[in-house]
């Protein structure tokens, strides 16, 4: 999956992603997969955050759900005033043209206030000090992918960098019973990631 996170100038690639400069949205199906780190950076590897659960569930949902009130109101002057300073080198009316898309298609993220995410790369402190993180919140009949990325700001951790799709939950057949493992694992289904080759999402939009 190729991303670009649109930041302030800063032009270190990241666990394979290009800086470039503030928010946008990727352009592949496909849950985000960041932890595939090319040879040539392993040596620079990232470091586990310090944050808490609750911490990391506070900073997707508060991100996510300001993106998503944003995406309703038509106004995204709030989404963009949260953000680290290199986040707010787009006004608020490129942010309404990045994510014309997702607003035309009213996509609407207010389940994620009660859905946990789970987790495909969790919270790490990459060589140039941002917080990452990449997951999804699972679905029925689609699932939301994010990856995100946060600058310390005044002792805060502000949002840096947005990536959101949405790709289709496929239900996994259930398990086949064991001996002696009763219907528990019959029960069992968990939500598959989209197969590549889905419908494209918005195209990527760089910044002035």
């Amino acid at each position: 999956m190729t991303l670009r996170w649109l930041s302030a100038g800063l032009g270190l690639p990241i666990a394979g992603l290009l800086i470039l400069g503030a928010v946008t949205t990727s352009a592949q199906q496909t849950p985000p997969q960041p932890h595939q780190t090319p040879p040539s950076q392993q040596q620079q590897a990232a470091k586990p955050a310090n944050i808490d659960r609750n911490g990391v569930l506070m900073l997707i949902r508060s991100t996510l759900l300001a993106l998503d009130h944003a995406n309703k109101t038509g106004n995204y002057t709030v989404l963009r005033d949260l953000g680290a300073p290199g986040f707010q080198i787009n006004t608020a009316a490129k942010l309404a043209e990045i994510f014309a898309k997702q607003r035309g298609d009213k996509l609407d993220l207010s389940g994620l206030a009660v859905i946990d995410p789970q987790l495909s790369l969790l919270p790490q402190i990459e060589p140039n000090g941002l917080l990452h993180m990449a997951g999804f919140f699972p679905s029925v009949p689609s699932q939301v992918n994010f990856e995100l990325m946060f600058a310390p700001v005044e002792g805060q951790w502000r949002v840096f960098g947005v990536s959101l799709s949405v790709g289709q939950s496929a239900p996994v057949a259930p398990a086949a019973p064991e001996a002696g493992l009763g219907k528990a694992v019959v029960s069992q289904k968990q939500s598959a990631p989209p197969k590549p080759g889905a419908p494209a999402k918005q195209p990527l939009v760089p910044t002035q």
